[in-house]
């Protein structure tokens, strides 16, 4: 396993702050970093387990939040002194996502947040809902929009049945946003002090997986032997295959993470005679995630942070992410 040195993702310059503060550009936005969130893609990338191709060095993180403070020539959507977050594509606006679009992510393709000082394009930043405190609204970018194109963006409806896999950010903001659209929600984790919080939080039901392996079959006797309408699969290839299992005919799975693996054996014909939608959600664009924040603001909902982190503890950060211990999501504030 490669562990790059942290000086390799910029850092180093953070904490001694002797790098020249950008200007920015036509049509370019300065904003300052206030804080940050963390997801399993930056463990992997920091690892050199994601992508092992990507250009070195690279400024990690794709998820932040700060201020204005400098525009550039031209700009008119924002202005100084507005809290914005960066858009986790920078070129997916609106509509499907693009190769093109998918080649602009934070903190991959593109260097990331993990910086005193980012100059975004001007179309890159949105509005964060102004209830939400700087680690809260830190968390939107990545889990909160994919959450919400799951589910919101896939159709959801009042009445339906939704399966999340585990407690973390996008498990959690898709109980949410899944409360908040009146549908019943059944959440799996190892730990039952954790099924207790989730079912605080407005769960229907809980499982533990790991007491409980054979959980497509609590999750169909859940539901009188019909299913679950909607699976947020963020385990992958090591649970598609119960998942497959666990969700109606004609339900929707929505594919986003790989926590329990990459390779596993799984039978498409279960797909095919069930008539399940499988769909690959690669986060989402700024029209959803504007759209997101509408809703943010008008529920005033708020995004579970398990615990935040000074941005100079970022390795004790990510050792905590990788423990699996958290529940919702990890933030680091500058």
């Amino acid at each position: 396993m490669q562990v790059f040195e942290l000086h390799k993702f910029g850092l180093d310059g953070l904490i001694r702050s002797d790098r020249p503060i950008p200007t920015p550009g036509y049509g370019e936005v300065l904003v300052k970093l206030k804080a940050a969130s963390l997801n399993y893609r930056d463990l992997l990338i920091i690892k050199g387990l994601y992508n092992p191709n990507l250009p070195l060095p690279l400024i990690p993180l794709s998820d932040g939040v700060g201020e204005v403070v400098e525009i550039g020539e031209k700009v008119t959507k924002v202005q100084t002194g507005d809290r914005v977050a960066g858009i986790f594509m920078q070129n997916w606006l609106s509509g499907h996502l693009t190769q093109k679009a998918a080649k602009s992510a934070l903190g991959g393709e593109m260097n990331g947040v993990l910086a005193e000082y980012v100059v975004f394009p001007e179309d890159g930043l949105v509005a964060i809902p102004p209830h939400l405190t700087d680690e809260e609204a830190a968390t939107l970018p990545c889990a909160g929009v994919t959450a919400w194109n799951a589910l919101i963006e896939g159709g959801l409806k009042p009445g339906d049945t939704v399966l999340t896999l585990g407690t973390g950010g996008v498990s959690l903001f898709a109980l949410q946003f899944a409360q908040m659209a009146g549908a019943r929600i059944i959440v799996t984790s190892s730990s039952d002090e954790k099924l207790v919080k989730v079912k605080e939080l407005g769960a229907f039901a809980g499982i533990n997986y790991k007491t409980n392996p054979d959980w497509e079959k609590e999750v169909l006797a859940l539901t009188n032997k019909v299913g679950v309408d909607y699976v947020v699969e963020v385990g992958g290839a090591g649970t598609l295959a119960k998942s497959l299992k666990a969700v109606r005919f004609g339900g929707n799975i929505s594919l986003i993470g790989v926590l329990a693996g990459t390779q596993a054996r799984v039978n498409p014909l279960l797909a095919v005679m069930k008539g399940v939608s499988i769909r690959g959600i690669y986060v989402g664009s700024k029209a959803m995630f504007a759209a997101m924040n509408k809703a943010i603001a008008h529920h005033k909902i708020h995004p579970i942070v398990d615990r935040t982190f000074p941005v100079t503890d970022i390795f004790a950060a990510l050792k905590y992410l990788e423990s699996g211990s958290h529940f919702g999501k990890i933030s680091l504030i500058f």
